[in-house]
């Protein structure tokens, strides 16, 4: 019974390091500022966020400018036209609020050119990291930068950012 016992423990833990999983973890935000076209689509956001911010500064100050002509003109005004200056800031602020969530929002027109220059980029990791996986036979592949902290730690052995920038056609700089 003994016998049989410790035979049946040997082949479980035999079938276990069978089917142990194999895993790697690569830093996609590294691996991105490998990439020149990465680089260059931050630079076109970067400029394109540049340019709305800008027109955004500029409603900002004629909102301010009015706000600064009321208040001087506040005690000889008529309650009409307090109303009316009123209003028209209001306007003003609501459109630069408006202003801000179109260009900056989450589904805003920054996020969609964001979306639209990185997605192929993205894609090219993925595939990348895929035939890796295929190749060495990983199971399991993490990402280093993920902002959900899925990996706290890791030796660097397993750090497979280098191979997925070659098997890309890049030389990575370390």
């Amino acid at each position: 019974m003994l016998l049989s016992l410790s035979s049946f423990l040997c082949l479980l833990s035999i079938n276990k390091q069978v089917h142990a999983q194999r895993s790697a973890f690569v830093d996609t935000e590294y691996i991105l500022n490998q990439m020149p076209e990465y680089l260059s689509a931050q630079k076109q956001l970067d400029a394109l966020a540049d340019i709305w911010q800008k027109e955004a500064d500029e409603k900002q100050r004629d909102i301010d400018k009015l706000s600064r002509a009321y208040q001087a003109d506040f005690v000889l005004l008529t309650d009409e036209l307090k109303k009316k200056r009123e209003d028209e800031i209001l306007v003003k602020e609501n459109d630069l609020k408006n202003y801000h969530t179109l260009k900056f929002g989450y589904d805003g027109d920054l996020f969609k050119e964001r979306k639209k220059l990185i997605k192929p980029l993205q894609e090219k990791i993925a595939s990348a990291i895929k035939a890796i996986a295929e190749s060495e036979q990983l199971d399991i592949v993490f990402d280093k930068s993920s902002a959900d902290g899925l990996l706290l730690y890791a030796l660097p052995r397993y750090d497979k950012s280098d191979d997925v920038i070659k098997k890309m056609g890049y030389k990575p700089t370390k």
